[in-house]
């Protein structure tokens, strides 16, 4: 007979007594906790005993990285719960934040995706301080910049009583990770659960896991043949250059994004005349970037999305606009060579009719069977889908990708994802196809069979993927791979990474008392200086997201976010900041509407006294296709012309440190306010005429003013002749070319049939 949890917040005959999950949830209630279980044995149940314990002591908040694990966390909470549903919640960025603020007040269960949560903390539209619990879902995502991180800090700053729960399957092989990880979200525990475990050893349901090896066709062996010859070749050139170490035809796209990474160091150190050696490096790298994708294709995807990629790479070798590399390797005869033979091949890759077999198979022995078949493209997804519902009569197939938008493929909105699963659940599809979106948390307890099209090197993504299945009976999981491919390294890299991940598992529960987790201090931070005179900073709402704000608010002062007409952070009285990327300063420098660059900083010093450019990042000269010349040239004139002190940073961390050490010295120092009225103004008809006049090449305001005080009139300017444009000064020979070539020459529209 079975026993279940007697709680007066938990319903009753909901949740299955089990005693592993009562000892975890009795440890986070004591410490935070990080809890580590296998995927399908009620990690959500942890959470939910702990909720139950803590919410009449205040408000309880779950975070989940999607909106379909949110939607699915709230349905278990509120179905578990003996609270009424109003009082349950979800809040996802598909909700305005009015409508979040409102939701939050009347809560005490809100489940959440975390950036949500981060911006409207920053906001302070939100309040963490009477949050009496804090689980963090899949809680190996908490490293490096993503939200968990600031949102953990925040709490433990803002709370007196703070208890939190980090849950995951696959914290990573690394005890270091795991390590780092607590760090980062505050949690001096650890709790390990294996399936080795008495306690749980009884819920686990076997996972049957098999290997199916496929062999390429001879046709594409010898296209795949021309195709590494050639990526031989390019890796030659670049170890000749010294870019590369080596000149092997498996190099990765790993090590040749790094070899890309280290190519543009070098152009920005050389300053405004580089050499032709890093612009052949460069070539060479973006042709063996393409050769390397291309191969992938082949060994381990399909045909059809390699005649694909052909067909991209042709289409922009004969673009006018298109890259040197992709006309070079158009030329080259090894690639002539190998299309011909890829085109003329009309079969399909044969890793496409294995899994169709095993999907056949398995709804041939049970009908009813609920199957997930992974793959790591959306284009192998949308063919997988069309093939399994065309050819195989019981298969109801869909696809499930996230939410971006590419070229011609649209995503998934998070509404769509959460039907698709509901009817997946139900049955109205019996076939999954899906990208890395689903792999986390789904929670379909009835998936019979798993299907990895291609293996994935990651252990924390196998162990996810292979979660889906084995929940409440026996599972089986599948794995393709191509011979002789990098499918076979990467099944491996996997599977030792995994073996590893166990070890060090068993490991951590034996060595807890070593571990010696160390909490970040939070002293820099504290909560416990409340002076009325802080000093404070007028940030605007669109820095939200650029990591400055999240910066800012590690520092000793208050930041009001609002929406600024002028500037992106007013310091004092005096002094307010534009603050641009690298590639921000080049779009708005080519921008001549309404928020171009000299209308910002036009603005800028028409309100503030000081006003200031921050230019934030690396790769000025190398974000974009725009001439040196010209970038230096916007530069001296926002220096010269406009007065304005440029400041070089390179993150948000360092953009923060100087806005906190200019609002200090303004505001501490020289004792000036903070004011909040900067308003854009509008254009007189001088400053319209100066405008249209700078429009022109080569022609800055200064020069604008030069020629309009010259002419008279915008008329006479375009009436100019050569001559008379070269009397005016700082209009040499070719200033004066350019002008008459752009005021006289006719209009061309592309687009026009006659």
């Amino acid at each position: 007979m079975t026993e279940y949890v007697s709680h007066p917040n938990i319903k009753d005959e909901k949740i299955e007594k089990r005693v592993y999950q009562i000892e975890l949830a009795g440890k986070a209630l004591n410490n935070n906790s990080l809890v580590v279980l296998p995927t399908g044995l009620g990690k959500t149940a942890v959470s939910l005993l702990v909720i139950a314990s803590k919410i009449d002591q205040g408000k309880c908040l779950v975070l989940s990285p999607t909106k379909p694990l949110v939607e699915q966390h709230c349905a278990f909470f509120r179905d578990c719960l003996d609270i009424k549903n109003k009082k349950i919640n979800v809040l996802t960025g598909e909700t305005t934040p009015e409508e979040r603020e409102k939701i939050w007040n009347s809560s005490k269960l809100i489940i959440a995706t975390p950036q949500v949560i981060k911006n409207d903390s920053l906001s302070n539209k939100i309040s963490l301080k009477n949050v009496s619990h804090l689980t963090f879902d899949e809680a190996h995502r908490g490293v490096g910049d993503y939200s968990y991180v600031f949102i953990a800090e925040q709490y433990v700053k803002k709370s007196e009583n703070h208890n939190i729960l980090g849950i995951t399957a696959s914290p990573g092989s690394e005890k270091s990770k795991i390590k780092n990880i607590c760090e980062n979200l505050f949690l001096k525990n650890v709790e390990v659960r294996t399936e080795k475990d008495p306690t749980v050893e009884p819920y686990v349901h076997e996972k049957n896991i098999e290997w199916e090896k496929v062999k390429l066709p001879k046709e594409i062996k010898e296209a795949k043949k021309h195709l590494e010859d050639l990526l031989k070749e390019k890796m030659k050139e670049l170890k000749k250059l010294g870019y590369s170490k080596s000149a092997s035809k498996n190099t990765s796209k790993s090590k040749l994004l790094k070899i890309q990474s280290k190519l543009q160091g070098a152009l920005n150190d050389e300053g405004p005349n580089p050499s032709g050696k890093i612009y052949s490096g460069l070539s060479y790298q973006a042709e063996a970037f393409k050769l390397r994708h291309l191969i992938d294709l082949l060994e381990t995807e399909g045909i059809e999305s390699a005649k694909k990629y052909i067909k991209k790479i042709e289409s922009e070798s004969n673009s006018s606009g298109g890259s040197k590399a992709a006309k070079r390797l158009s030329n080259e005869l090894k690639f002539k060579k190998s299309k011909h033979k890829i085109k003329k091949f009309e079969g399909r890759h044969p890793k496409i009719d294995k899994c169709k077999k095993v999907v056949s198979k398995q709804l041939e022995k049970k009908p009813d069977s609920r199957i997930i078949v992974f793959t790591e493209y959306r284009q192998m997804a949308e063919q997988l889908k069309n093939i399994l519902n065309k050819e195989l009569e019981k298969a109801k197939a869909v696809r499930f990708v996230g939410q971006a938008n590419k070229k011609n493929d649209k995503g998934l909105t998070q509404k769509k994802q959460v039907e698709i699963i509901s009817d997946f659940a139900k049955g109205d599809y019996n076939v999954l196809v899906g990208t890395s979106v689903a792999e986390e948390g789904l929670d379909i307890p009835s998936t019979d069979s798993v299907v990895f099209y291609e293996p994935v090197p990651s252990e924390i993504r196998s162990i996810q993927r292979k979660g889906r299945t084995g929940r409440v009976r026996e599972g089986k999981v599948t794995v393709l791979m191509t011979k002789n491919t990098k499918d076979e390294g990467f099944f491996w890299a996997s599977k030792k990474r995994e073996d590893k991940m166990e070890d060090a598992m068993e490991d951590l529960k034996e060595e807890l008392d070593e571990l010696e987790i160390k909490q970040r201090k939070i002293g820099d931070f504290s909560s416990s200086k409340q002076d009325k005179d802080k000093m404070k900073i007028f940030a605007d709402h669109r820095e939200l997201n650029s990591g400055v704000i999240e910066e800012l608010n590690k520092l000793d002062l208050e930041v009001e976010i609002k929406q600024l007409e002028v500037g992106d952070f007013v310091l004092s009285s005096s002094v307010c900041a534009e603050r641009k990327t690298t590639e921000d300063f080049i779009s708005s420098m080519i921008d001549r509407g309404k928020r171009g660059l000299f209308d910002q900083l036009n603005e800028l010093n028409k309100n503030f006294a000081s006003p200031i450019l921050l230019l934030e990042g690396e790769g000025l000269y190398t974000s974009r296709q725009v001439h040196p010349n010209a970038i230096r040239g916007a530069i001296s004139t926002v220096s010269i012309d406009y007065r304005i002190p440029i400041i070089n940073t390179k993150d948000a961390e360092e953009t923060a440190q100087y806005l906190f050490s200019i609002a200090k010295k303004e505001q501490e120092e020289k004792e000036k306010s903070i004011r909040f009225h900067a308003k854009k103004s509008s254009r007189t008809l001088k400053e319209k005429q100066e405008y249209i006049v700078s429009a022109l090449p080569m022609i800055g305001p200064k020069t604008a003013k030069t020629l309009l005080n010259n002419f008279g009139t915008i008329r006479e300017i375009v009436n100019a002749e050569k001559r008379d444009l070269l009397k005016i000064e700082g209009i040499g020979e070719k200033r004066a070319k350019r002008i008459i070539e752009i005021l006289t020459e006719k209009y061309h529209n592309n687009n026009s049939k006659n």
